[in-house]
């Protein structure tokens, strides 16, 4: 065994105890110790064999403590901070008593000119038969159920989140006879696997898509609820370079406690783990997987990922939530991004309280507007800048997803009373005039005029420079951050205040129009086609064949109030009385501002 092997024994304190090392590797081990210390070869390996008949308690209890004390005390019964430091840290303390035990054994030998032998086998043996005997009374009860109701838990950190979740398969019911009295009652099925209520299950997506051969399972939490409710489904890292959403999942999820959580909670922190190992907004092959929704089973590598993720993952979910930051050094105020034209999603955002809103059906291709094609209510929350780990953008994100579970009935922990809803419909971007050193005055989420100066650029080799202004009254809700910049460089993304009852009432009747529409525009295009085959078998003219259809056409026209009149038809996968289309977007944004700012 090497030195460096070694040295990587003592750092893995929780996988292996001096037993394991000192029988599997014995002569080697003696072989790194001192010249006047090779005496404890011959008697070490005897005296300390019996310590493998523990090596099982020890590891487990090991990796039990170190994942949740108040586990560990269930499972192994009480035991006081003194033994668990000694379990816990067996490695360091063996290898130091072993040490401390040869020299006091060589110390005494040397004054008392007794055997060698008698006096090291002794001391080795009086001092692993009491650490066997500490082993043996924190290892004695540990099939006592009840001890875990004993011990104290400390109170929880709102920031930090720590795991206050009790798990499932140590937290079972016990009847006055003492028999298991568990909940087999499944929530849902996801993945292949049967969720129990009331239970936390960590399970693995993988769409087949291999690099060199090595799969990247994405890790999938999933907590169910003693108690039936709706499932909501929590997505983060769907471009690889944005962190906050992985962070804000992770304290959502482990701060859930299933004997308090009513329906499930689907997790998935990173679902671009191609992107999320090489810190990359895209796919290895650069396609930019938000792009790719509801997915093709025979298309394009994104594509497939796309189909996998929708339907072993999405499909099961009753709302989405969608954690997304800034991109391309920009960042965002937290807000966000639905389709308020739909009622189902308009009255899912407003479960977010002081969340500011931006209306938008979102690109094709996107997740959350693949998801509310299919029925399924979804937004995307937008909060900070890539790359960056912020704690004050999670916690916001963080609360608005409690407020939320609290209005689904899903928890009881009730939202601090929040200030009014910003929500725009509109949005403009304000862009650079020159190239040169941009540098940012004001502030996001500030309160703009029109004409107030919200930044500068310079040019830093003539020091030339101008100023970028408001060209409109609303919000920062978005801005780039300080860079050298191009001409027309978009710098500022500013909600537009607006009446919001008229611009609801607007898109609601544009929504009605659209629908009405729908059956005409169909019923007119089965007429136009049947015109047209109908002409072409007689004539090769096309003039004549316009003719024909532009006539039929018009006699059809003349039932047009008898298919307004009519009910609509309700597509398969859509939402039933959704007075809405999905393909409509009222909203009067500059038509690149996708491009500028891609979900």
């Amino acid at each position: 065994m090497h030195r460096d092997t070694l040295a990587r024994y003592n750092n893995l304190v929780h996988c292996k105890t001096l037993c394991a090392i000192i029988v599997r590797h014995g002569p080697d081990f003696f072989a790194l110790l001192p010249p006047k210390m090779l005496f404890l070869q011959e008697n070490s390996l005897a005296s300390i064999c019996h310590w493998q008949k523990c090596q099982w308690h020890i590891l487990n209890f090991t990796a039990v403590y170190r994942q949740s004390p108040q586990r560990s005390t269930k499972k192994f019964g009480a035991f006081t901070k003194f033994q668990a430091f000694i379990l816990v840290n067996l490695y360091t303390i063996c290898h130091f008593a072993t040490i401390c035990s040869a020299l006091a054994a060589q110390f005494l030998a040397i004054i008392t000119g007794a055997s060698r032998l008698i006096m090291r086998s002794t001391l080795v043996f009086c001092v692993a038969l009491s650490l066997q005997l500490l082993i043996g009374s924190a290892v004695a009860d540990e099939q006592d159920p009840e001890s875990i109701n004993n011990t104290a838990v400390p109170a929880a950190d709102p920031v930090f989140t720590p795991n206050r979740r009790q798990n499932p398969s140590l937290n079972i019911d016990f009847d006055k006879n003492g028999s298991a009295a568990g909940n087999t009652e499944v929530a849902l099925t996801l993945l292949g696997h049967d969720i129990i209520r009331g239970s936390f299950e960590r399970l693995y997506w993988t769409a087949g898509q291999a690099v060199a051969g090595l799969a990247m399972p994405t890790p999938v939490l999933v907590a169910a609820g003693s108690k039936p409710g709706p499932t909501l489904c929590l997505t983060a890292a769907v471009h690889g370079d944005e962190l906050n959403g992985v962070e804000t999942i992770r304290r959502v999820m482990f701060s859930l406690e299933s004997d308090k959580l009513n329906g499930v909670v689907i997790g998935v922190p990173i679902v671009n783990m191609h992107g999320f190992r090489r810190s990359s907004r895209y796919l290895p092959d650069r396609r930019d997987l938000n792009r790719y929704f509801p997915g093709d089973p025979k298309g394009s590598s994104a594509g497939r990922i796309a189909h996998s993720f929708f339907n072993e993952v999405i499909s099961h979910c009753d709302r989405l939530i969608d954690i997304h930051t800034g991109s391309f050094h920009r960042t965002n105020l937290t807000q966000l991004r639905g389709n308020l034209g739909k009622e189902s999603v308009a009255q899912f955002s407003r479960m977010f309280h002081d969340v500011t809103v931006l209306d938008g059906t979102g690109a094709p291709g996107t997740l959350r507007r693949a998801a509310v094609d299919a029925g399924i209510p979804a937004v995307i929350l937008e909060a900070g800048e890539p790359l960056r780990l912020q704690l004050k953008e999670v916690k916001q994100c963080v609360n608005g997803i409690k407020a939320v579970m609290h209005h689904l009935n899903m928890i009881d922990d009730k939202p601090e009373r929040a200030p009014k809803q910003n929500v725009f419909y509109k949005s403009t971007w304000l862009r650079a005039d020159q190239s040169g050193v941009f540098l940012s005055e004001a502030k996001l989420g500030q309160n703009v005029k029109k004409g107030d100066i919200l930044g500068t650029v310079t040019d830093p080799i003539t020091n030339r420079g101008s100023v970028i202004r408001s060209s409109v009254d609303g919000q920062i809700i978005g801005l780039a951050l300080n860079q050298m910049v191009m001409p027309g460089f978009a710098a500022y993304h500013v909600g537009i205040a607006a009446d919001v009852k008229k611009v609801a009432a607007d898109k609601v009747a544009d929504s009605v129009v659209a629908e009405t529409l729908e059956p005409v525009a169909e019923n007119m295009k089965e007429v136009a086609r049947e015109a047209a085959q109908k002409a072409a078998k007689t004539s090769n003219d096309p003039s004549a064949v316009d003719a024909a259809v532009r006539k039929a056409i018009k006699d059809n026209a003349k039932n047009t109030s008898q298919i307004v009149d009519e009910p609509p038809r309700e597509k398969i996968g859509s939402e039933p009385h959704s007075a809405d289309s999905s393909n409509t977007n009222t909203s009067v944004r500059p038509n690149d501002e996708m491009d500028e700012h891609p979900e």
